[in-house]
Order: structure tokens, then C-alpha cells, then sequence
């Protein structure tokens, strides 16, 4: 994962300085590209300790066109929470009570995740995200579009037309009500010598925090569909188009960048598992992973 610390250093050497929505603050770039060679490893970040069960539950959550966030909750997974409690403080007139990380903030945080595991229509009526990912993927206005890729791999394999996109210009707003706009936008298969490839597009890309996330995702979802169309495993491609380090991660960014990256883990897949929408997380097995510690650092919202 070297390519990973290779962006992190362009990104401090070369930003320019931006705003944004968060208020927060980015050195930010435009256009980068890493690829990995998935035959020689699982690209799960080593210089700091990855939460592999949180990346595989919500890969399983995108998959069955969920979008309420009480699968994650249920299962331990915090990535979405802040985003649908800021709607929540927002739309009952409370950010002035509550202002963003402080204690109180990440108490009331708390009773609101409390609230999602034991109130359905709690949860039903606040965690609900809107059209965002899962949605897009199954049912992007009446098309399935992972099915659909699916097939073409299976029996268009040389198509230039096997991609799935999240961004759906009608529904962008009705996202960013209580989430977020997609900011993995859209991905493309390719077919070659019996190994599937997958080429990322993301237009918003959170250096620090989330891209080592997605590049374990989608690493993870190619070999997947790879598995189900009884193909072996080519390159994830991971093309970035707004590439940034908030201003509040530098410090984490340094320390990252003093650590030397460990080999990196293989992963195992169930063979048993023939159709994209039946893998459990029992079916996962990650081996010899090594890693340096956790890194913390607050999310932009």
C-alpha cells in the first residue's frame, strides 16, 4: 500500500487550499490514479488498523438495496451515523443545543443510537437515507443495475457498457437530505484473459478517513463478482477526481506517513457462494494481517 502514502504526500506537497461544505477545510487535488493487483494481495491498509467487518457488512448492506441504516447500527457499524443525526438535530431545530463533536454532540449521539436499536419506528422515520447507494445499484429507476452487470460479464464479457452508476442526477437531492450525494459515483468492468477488473470513478474523495475504506469495498466486490462469474482476479483501479486531506487530519496524516507498510493480507471467499446477493459475513476469512495501530480522527459532516 505504498501507492497509498504516495497520495497522501502528493496531496501535502502539492494542495491547493479549498473550502467546502463541512466548513472544515481541505489541501486538496484534482485527478489521481492508483492500481492494484489483486492476485498479489488484498489492499487492506497496513499502516493502520482497518475495520474489515465494517467494510464487508456494509458492502452486504449496498447489495440489498438497503438504505436505512439500522442493518449497520445493528451490527456495529458507525460510518453512516453522523450523517442522518445531523439531519435529525436539524430538522427539530436543535444544532444550536448540540454544536458538531462536542460532548454533548457525541452524547446525544449516543441516546440517538439508542433510540435506532430499540424503536423501530424510530429508526424507520430517522435512518432512512433516502435513494443513495443500495437504492441506485438495484433499483436505479426500475433497473437492477448489479444484476444487469452481472450478466453482461457473464455473457457480453468484451462489452464497454458493463458499468453501474450511483449518481443519479433526479434523486441528488433527496440524498443529500439526510446523507450524502454519492461520492463513489460510478464503476466499469472489464473482462481480459479470463480476469475481471474494476475501474472506480469518485468524484469527493476523503484521503484519510475513507479512501482506504473504499479501496478495501471495491477490492472486495470485485473479487466477489469475479467469484460468481467464475473468473479469476485482475486490477482494481481506484481514479479519484477531488482529492482531499481536511485541514483536521494533518497531524493523523503525519503519523501515518512515519510508518512503513506491512506485506500485505490475503483474504479468502466461501467457493460455495454462486449468486452476488447471498454472501454472509461468515463467508469472509482474512489471513495474515499485520498492521500498526488505529488512527482516530473526527469526521467531516
Amino acid at each position: 500500500m505504498q501507492q497509498y502514502l504516495d497520495l497522501l504526500t502528493t496531496i501535502m506537497e502539492k494542495w491547493v487550499l479549498k473550502s467546502d461544505r463541512t466548513g472544515v477545510g481541505t489541501k486538496s487535488i484534482f485527478g489521481y490514479q492508483m492500481r492494484f493487483d489483486l492476485s498479489e494481495g488484498f489492499p487492506l491498509l497496513t499502516t493502520k488498523k482497518m475495520f474489515l467487518r465494517g467494510i464487508i457488512h456494509e458492502l452486504i448492506w449496498f447489495l440489498n438495496g438497503d438504505t436505512n441504516i439500522k442493518y449497520l447500527v445493528d451490527n456495529d457499524v458507525k460510518i453512516w451515523n453522523e450523517w442522518p443525526f445531523q439531519a435529525y438535530l436539524k430538522a427539530n431545530n436543535l444544532e444550536a443545543d448540540f454544536p458538531k463533536y462536542s460532548l454533548e454532540w457525541s452524547d446525544k449521539l449516543q441516546e440517538f443510537i439508542e433510540n435506532i436499536k430499540n424503536d423501530a419506528d424510530f429508526a424507520k422515520k430517522w435512518w432512512e437515507l433516502g435513494p443513495v447507494y443500495g437504492k441506485q445499484w438495484r433499483d436505479f429507476w426500475g433497473i437492477d443495475q448489479i444484476t444487469n452487470v452481472i450478466n453482461q460479464i457473464k455473457n457480453s464479457p468484451d462489452s464497454r457498457r458493463m458499468i453501474v452508476s450511483a449518481w443519479n442526477p433526479v434523486e441528488i437531492e433527496e440524498m443529500a437530505k439526510s446523507g450524502l450525494p454519492p461520492c463513489h459515483t460510478l464503476f466499469q468492468f472489464y473482462v481480459a484473459n479470463g480476469k475481471l477488473s474494476c475501474q472506480l470513478y469518485q468524484r469527493s474523495a476523503d484521503t484519510f478517513l475513507w479512501v482506504p475504506f473504499n479501496i478495501a469495498s471495491y477490492a472486495l466486490l470485485t473479487m466477489m463478482i469475479a467469484q460468481v462469474c467464475d473468473l479469476e482476479y485482475g486490477e482494481f483501479v481506484h481514479t479519484l477526481w477531488d482529492t482531499h486531506i481536511y485541514t483536521n487530519h494533518f497531524d493523523q496524516v503525519a503519523e501515518q506517513l512515519s510508518r512503513k507498510p506491512f506485506p500485505l493480507p490475503t483474504l479468502e471467499i466461501n467457493k460455495n457462494v454462486k449468486s452476488i446477493f447471498d454472501f454472509k459475513i461468515d463467508d469472509f476469512e482474512l489471513k495474515n494481517y499485520v498492521s500498526h495501530p488505529a488512527i482516530k480522527a473526527p469526521i467531516a459532516v
